[in-house]
């Protein structure tokens, strides 16, 4: 029997937290253990913002803090508060999930592997990484690195579904919108930033910017590097984002191509699905790396067609991150 996956979280914020609840309810976390957290807010305000979530509701279970620890249902989890996770000893870490969002220098994304961990899944993307992989995209091509970025949320929406596209009817080009829910990198009143426009209350307006979803794409797709352009709209919603993806192809599209594109979803892992006429909320929760609503599909001629999925940026992500998480397990280790 395949024993569980160690794995220790480094920064408990949206995306790990989502990972530790997601692993702490057994929603898509067979063969995962969570047997650390680091993080450098306080314990108790850890275990609250844990316990109460504005996006996904309150935790089901019970949440207790402790000087070291943070118990959920029973089960306990050592909890420390340091800067530098290297001056921890994870010599019993399969895989460091490195959630802090700091990743962005080779000293920092080595960090995990300096404190004993055998390799390191870094949530979000890295130029620093050994390795970007996506599920349902090019993981395959993961063998021995140890320090891999699990790319954006965006990517991962968009990635197994170009893939899909391509094969079923060839890309010529395309190009996407991401119509994303606002982050913390948005200030909630007006205040500076980088981006002029991003510099204005998220919570209040739709914001056009940039993703780099699309530069993403021609390291994890390289046969369409250059055929696909992107832009985002943060919008003013908490959760849930959407891919508005018109496509030039190479091949006629068939004229059921409802059905075509339903019976491509199915063929894939993380791709899903939906008839109906859905909002954002409706997706809140959904695992899938991105859902495509099928009544919204438009065809003009015969080889232009408009596709619209929508994706949960933090649990559909958080959800791969599990996924990855033991395939590197898998090959690194192949521990039994």
């Amino acid at each position: 029997m395949t024993r569980s996956v160690r794995v220790a979280i480094n920064g408990l914020g949206r995306i790990g937290r989502t990972l530790l609840r997601q692993v702490m309810t057994g929603v898509g976390a067979d063969r995962i253990e969570v047997v650390h957290v680091n993080d450098v807010a306080p314990l108790e305000t850890c275990a609250y913002l844990f316990q109460f979530d504005s996006v996904f509701g309150p935790y089901p279970g019970e949440v207790a803090a402790s000087s070291d620890a943070l118990t959920i249902d029973g089960q306990r989890v050592p909890f420390t508060s340091l800067p530098d996770i290297s001056n921890l000893d994870l010599s019993g870490v399969d895989i460091l999930l490195e959630c802090t969002g700091r990743a962005q220098t080779r000293e920092f994304a080595e960090r995990g592997l300096r404190a004993g961990a055998g390799a390191v899944l870094i949530s979000g993307p890295s130029q620093v990484a050994d390795i970007t992989l996506v599920m349902g995209a090019n993981e395959a091509l993961l063998k021995e690195e140890r320090i891999v970025s699990n790319a954006s949320c965006t990517t991962n929406a968009l990635a197994p579904l170009m893939r899909s596209l391509h094969a079923l009817l060839g890309v010529e080009r395309a190009h996407m919108t991401t119509i994303h829910c606002y982050t913390g990198s948005q200030p909630m009143v007006d205040a500076p930033r980088t981006d002029l426009a991003r510099s204005r209350a998220g919570a209040l307006s739709m914001v056009p910017t940039t993703t780099s979803a699309t530069k993403l794409i021609d390291q994890i797709l390289p046969d369409l590097a250059g055929r696909i352009s992107g832009a985002a709209v943060r919008v003013p919603t908490a959760s849930v984002s959407a891919v508005d993806l018109t496509i030039q192809v190479m091949r006629d599209v068939p004229s059921d191509v409802t059905g075509a594109l339903a019976r491509m979803a199915e063929a894939s892992p993380v791709i899903g699905v939906t008839s109906h006429p859905n909002v954002s909320t409706d997706m809140r929760g959904r695992s899938e790396s991105v859902v495509l609503t099928l009544p919204e599909t438009l065809v003009l001629g015969s080889r232009q067609v408009r596709i619209f999925g929508w994706y949960d940026n933090e649990w559909g992500f958080s959800a791969r991150m599990l996924d990855m998480a033991r395939l590197m397990n898998d090959r690194l280790f192949q521990t039994v």
